[in-house]
């Protein structure tokens, strides 16, 4: 909920989590810093404008803090761009470039108000109940589902991430891979580094007339759509919910469909309860013999060892992988079969892309999605803008101006019971002022 209120500015004790101090009069607020204005994703452009209108008139935040208190804790290397901006706004950022152990990820959460993740950290029900302190989450990453997004929504703290930043990359992966497998490039690599000569075109194919088909057109599959129709592919796709086509793709109605008609298969889809083990022995059976097969979503997506079995029988005549059911937490010799029990089976396999997770991994996305969410997370704790929060209702008024000295702004999450604003909410806490104005919205 958002309020504003019309009387004079008079302090407020906040009693969160510590950053307990008045909100300042008129004369000492802090001023957002302009210069770190990064375009919002088209799909929300109204907040562009509240946010352009705002800085012609010297905006100001009010926050019931002191910036300095703010404790952020980055983990598993968040790109510069992020840090910088963060560390600008004069909060104490701490810094690791790996992710943590459970055990010791409990201990150093503990006292953080902010903690910024990529994919390999499990921010579980067990981690977030001792963060007493913990406000928001930012992934760094298109995915959440490393977080307990139930947990840290029941309990206050918005989720934030980057879905897209890095989708170019991950198109653009994909089209390699695509001409990678069609041409054996692979195999071919891997036995001259040993030193074996093999100049052979069987099997090899150009991708110009074959039939590209995407499970799950959102922003890395209509990208992906688009660049591979420019090398000459046609393209099916297929998802949930109808969508609008770019250029000449064919939406169909079924996934067997698609499996039937399409030479080259690739999955871009979120984890979820129906996504898991979305392409196993069955549909193995209804692709076209000598396809292939690729995954840069969710490692649940695909049943490996029917894969496996698959490419061994010639039904697959190729598969590239970046994500899989198990990872490990760092960089190193993990990949094995106490890691998976199928992992030395699947490397193994010839005409095969094992790839570690790398789809969102080059300097651009990197950098992008830094901006994104840091940016984020700073209208998140300076304003309480929930913009683009995974788990919240999304609030984004414009910014109060230095022309509005009377003027107050409360975020204030609460369960959605009968008469929670009653008891202990917003009535007792601002009945002695002149609410002007309320804004509630609900998730849930």
């Amino acid at each position: 909920m958002v309020m504003e209120d019309t009387t004079q500015a008079i302090d407020i004790s906040s009693p969160i989590n510590g950053l307990s101090a008045p909100v300042a009069s008129n004369l000492s607020l802090s001023t957002s810093p302009s210069a770190n204005l990064y375009s919002s994703p088209a799909s929300k452009d109204s907040s562009r404008w509240h946010r352009g209108n705002t800085v012609a008139s010297a905006a100001k935040q009010l926050k019931p803090f002191a910036t300095e208190d703010i404790k952020i804790l980055l983990l598993e290397n968040v790109n510069k761009t992020g840090r910088d901006i963060l560390a600008a706004q004069g909060y104490q950022v701490d810094f690791l470039k790996t992710s943590l152990p459970e055990d010791e990820l409990i201990q150093r959460i503990r006292d953080v108000h902010v903690i910024g993740i990529r994919s390999k950290t499990q921010l579980t029900s067990r981690v977030l109940r001792e963060a007493k302190n913990l406000i928001v989450i930012g992934c760094f990453c298109i995915g959440t589902n490393q977080v307990d997004i139930q947990y840290a929504a029941k309990h206050g703290i918005a989720v934030f991430n980057s879905p897209f930043s890095n989708s170019r990359s991950v198109a653009e992966l994909v089209i390699a891979e695509i001409i990678a497998l069609a041409r054996q490039l692979g195999d071919r690599s891997n036995e001259l580094h040993k030193g074996t000569w093999n100049k052979v075109s069987s099997g090899c194919w150009e991708i110009r007339g074959k039939t590209l088909g995407i499970i799950g057109y959102g922003h890395i599959g209509s990208q992906l759509s688009v660049l591979a129709e420019a090398m000459g592919m046609s393209v099916l796709f297929y998802d949930a919910v109808n969508l609008m086509a770019l250029g000449t793709a064919k939406q169909v109605p079924t996934l067997p469909a698609l499996l039937q008609g399409a030479d080259f298969i690739t999955c871009h889809v979120p984890e979820l309860p129906e996504t898991h083990n979305m392409i196993g022995r069955s549909e193995f059976e209804q692709m076209k013999n000598g396809s292939y097969l690729i995954n840069a979503s969710r490692g649940s997506v695909i049943d490996i060892p029917a894969l496996i079995d698959a490419m061994r029988s010639g039904k697959v005549a190729g598969a590239a992988l970046d994500v899989y059911p198990a990872e490990p937490s760092g960089n190193g010799d993990y990949f094995t079969n106490s890691l998976n029990t199928w992992a030395e089976d699947l490397r193994s396999l010839k005409n095969i892309i094992l790839t570690p997770h790398i789809g969102g991994s080059t300097e651009e996305a990197q950098s992008a999605i830094g901006i994104e969410v840091s940016e984020a997370l700073v209208r998140y704790v300076n304003e309480g803008a929930t913009l683009g929060a995974v788990n919240m209702p999304e609030v984004n008024l414009r910014l109060l101006t230095m022309d509005e000295p009377n003027h107050v702004r409360v975020i204030y999450i609460h369960h959605n019971v009968p008469g929670v604003l009653r008891k202990g909410g917003e009535n007792d806490t601002l009945k002695a002022f002149n609410t002007h104005r309320s804004r509630q919205q609900e998730s849930g």
